[in-house]
């Protein structure tokens, strides 16, 4: 059985997903950003970083419990331990591994900082809020052009790499992206989202998530709380 401590954002819905397409056992912890929980001795004992998602699977590799955190590498993790979603050649692999980094390095940061500065930010900043819209568009263009040479982001093949990034692109809209400008992405965007795995994988935990307009909540977040030493 894998437990993880999630919420419904995109690093957390990654997981949520990978562990729909793959069928795996799992339980849900919700961990609530906006209430401090990552900041709790217990979830940092598995996440250090107090970011979610992290992951405790009873069953690791040598058969004793293993507790992960970084999106990226329980991604990695579970494709290695369900032998999918990464590519069978060395090749297909390290394809794969490229673009789950410019995932990780990238559209996850660039994009976060969007939105951030575009819906966040305590007073509004033309020069942030043009400089990470601009480089939103800039992802979205590599994407696109990456998906008009095949028909997800390593290759022939559905794999962690187009997990990774499609929650991050379900903002779209928030981001100032008008899909018209990146038809070859829309495509792939369309088609990911049909998959039943998909569709499931976004609804874990959608219902706790409520707007985030509470002072604490923005203060947990963004501000001193966020780095103070816990």
């Amino acid at each position: 059985m894998i437990d993880v401590y999630s919420w419904p954002t995109p690093n957390g819905h990654k997981v949520h997903i990978m562990l729909e397409e793959c069928g795996l056992p799992y339980r849900v912890h919700a961990v609530n950003i906006g209430a401090g929980d990552q900041f709790k001795p217990e979830f940092l004992a598995i996440s250090p970083n107090n970011k979610i998602p992290a992951i405790v699977d009873s069953d690791g590799p040598d058969g004793q419990p293993i507790s992960l955190f970084e999106s990226g590498a329980i991604l990695v993790y579970l494709a290695s331990k369900t032998g999918r979603f990464l590519g069978k050649s060395d090749r297909e692999r390290f394809e794969t591994l490229q673009w789950l980094m410019f995932q990780m390095g990238g559209v996850g940061p660039m994009l976060g900082q969007t939105h951030h500065f575009r819906m966040y930010a305590p007073q509004p900043i033309e020069y942030a809020i043009n400089r990470y819209t601009n480089e939103a568009k800039r992802l979205y263009g590599v994407i696109d052009k990456q998906l008009e040479r095949s028909a997800y982001l390593a290759g022939d093949e559905y794999t962690i790499a187009d997990i990774a990034t499609f929650p991050w692109l379900r903002s779209w809209k928030n981001q100032g992206i008008d899909w018209a400008d990146y038809p070859h992405a829309k495509r792939w965007f369309d088609e990911i989202a049909d998959r039943p795995a998909v569709k499931r994988g976004v609804e874990v935990l959608a219902g706790e998530r409520k707007p985030l307009t509470d002072d604490k909540a923005r203060d947990t977040l963004f501000g001193a709380t966020q780095y103070k030493k816990h």
